[in-house]
C-alpha cells in the first residue's frame, strides 16, 4: 500500500482519503500481533483501514483500541463504524466526547452548521453510534495497555475542551491530533517542517492551548505524530513557533473591528497576512498564491474560532463584578 508510511517503534500512518491527499493521517499503532488505532477517519476511511490492517498481518478482531484523540468528524466520523468491523475493539474518548459517541445527534447538528446538511453529508455519510459498554472514558493520566506497551491520556484542551493526545512510552513521542498545530508535508524544506495553530469553530481557547502544548514539552517527546499531518521532529522549535502563532492570531482577532461577516472577513485577511509574513521568514517551499490556496479552508475555521473566543471573551467581561 503506497497509502501507508511506516515508522519507527511500530507506528504507521494511514492516509484517511479525507479532503485532498496528505491532509488528514490515521495512525496504526502495532505491538506484536495486537494493533490501536489513533483517530478513525471518516466512513469513507473504514475500509482503508481493514486493508492496512491486513497488509500488517493485524487480525480485525486483534485491535484492542480505537482511540479518539476528539470528536471532530474528520478524527471521529468514522469510529461507529469500524468499532462495528473491530469485534474487540474498545473505544477511548474523552468523557466531553462520551455522549456523542453513544449518539450523535447532536454532534451531526453542530457539522451541518459549520458546513451545512448537504455538504456535511458528502462529506462525512451517517453517523453510527457505538454501544456504551464498548466505550472507555479517557481520563487525564489514564494508563492503557497494548501488549506490555503503555500509552498514556493527557487531557489537552485549547484546540476543543474534549481533547486528548496520548504519550507513546515506547516511542517517547505523542499523537496529538489538533492540540500541536497542523504540518502540512507541502511546505517542508529539505525535510524541515512547520507549524501552525489550529483553532475550531466553537471551542477555541488560547490560553488553554499554550498550557496544552506546555505540557507536552515537558516530557521532552522525541516526535509529535499529528493527524494533520503524521511525524514532526524538532519538537522544541515546533511548539516556540506555535506559542508565538497562537499570539499572533489573538492580535489578529483582538484587531477587528465590527461584528458577524464583517469582523470575520477582517480576520480572515488579518490571518492571511500573519500566514505571508510566517511563509517569508520560514522560506516554505510553496509560493504565497499557493500556500494561501492550501490553507484557506483552515484560515475559514480558524476565524471562525477567534471571532466565538471573542464573543466568549466579551461576555465574561460584561458580567458583573
Amino acid at each position: 500500500m503506497n497509502e501507508l508510511i511506516s515508522y519507527p517503534d511500530g507506528i504507521h500512518a494511514l492516509e484517511s482519503g479525507y479532503g485532498r491527499p496528505l491532509l488528514a493521517a490515521i495512525h496504526i499503532v502495532v505491538e506484536g500481533d495486537r494493533a490501536a488505532i489513533v483517530d478513525t477517519g471518516t466512513n469513507d476511511s473504514v475500509p482503508r483501514v481493514l486493508t492496512a490492517l491486513a497488509a500488517l498481518g493485524i487480525a480485525p478482531e486483534n485491535v484492542d483500541w480505537v482511540i479518539l484523540t476528539h470528536v471532530h468528524l474528520d478524527h471521529a466520523g468514522g469510529a461507529g463504524s469500524l468499532m462495528c468491523a473491530l469485534p474487540a475493539a474498545r473505544l477511548l474518548v474523552h468523557p466531553r466526547g462520551l455522549r456523542h459517541m453513544i449518539d450523535p445527534t447532536r454532534l451531526w447538528e453542530g457539522t451541518v452548521a459549520v458546513y451545512g446538511p448537504e455538504r456535511a453529508y458528502e462529506l462525512y455519510g451517517l453517523l453510527v453510534p457505538v454501544p456504551p459498554e464498548r466505550i472507555v472514558p479517557a481520563t487525564d493520566g489514564l494508563d492503557v495497555l497494548l501488549g506490555e506497551r503503555r500509552l498514556r491520556v493527557f487531557d489537552t484542551p485549547g484546540h476543543a475542551r474534549h481533547h486528548i493526545c496520548l504519550w507513546d512510552d515506547r516511542a517517547r513521542a505523542f499523537f496529538t491530533g489538533d492540540a500541536f498545530g497542523l504540518s502540512y508535508r507541502e511546505f517542508d524544506v529539505d525535510g524541515r517542517a512547520f507549524a501552525l495553530p489550529t483553532s475550531t469553530p466553537t471551542q477555541f481557547d488560547p490560553e488553554a492551548m499554550h498550557d496544552s502544548i506546555d505540557r507536552m514539552l515537558a516530557m521532552q517527546p522525541q516526535a509529535m505524530y499529528l493527524t494533520h499531518y503524521s511525524r514532526v521532529t524538532d519538537v522544541p522549535r515546533l511548539g516556540s513557533d506555535l506559542h508565538r502563532l497562537i499570539d499572533t492570531m489573538v492580535a489578529v482577532a483582538r484587531a477587528a473591528r465590527g461584528d458577524g461577516v464583517t469582523r470575520h472577513v477582517e480576520i480572515v485577511a488579518g490571518l492571511e497576512q500573519v500566514l505571508r509574513e510566517e511563509a517569508a521568514r520560514q522560506n516554505w517551499a510553496l509560493d504565497e498564491e499557493q500556500t494561501l490556496e492550501l490553507l484557506r479552508m483552515d484560515i475559514d475555521l480558524n476565524a471562525q474560532g477567534l471571532g466565538v473566543w471573542l464573543d466568549s471573551q466579551r461576555a465574561v467581561e460584561m458580567q458583573p463584578a
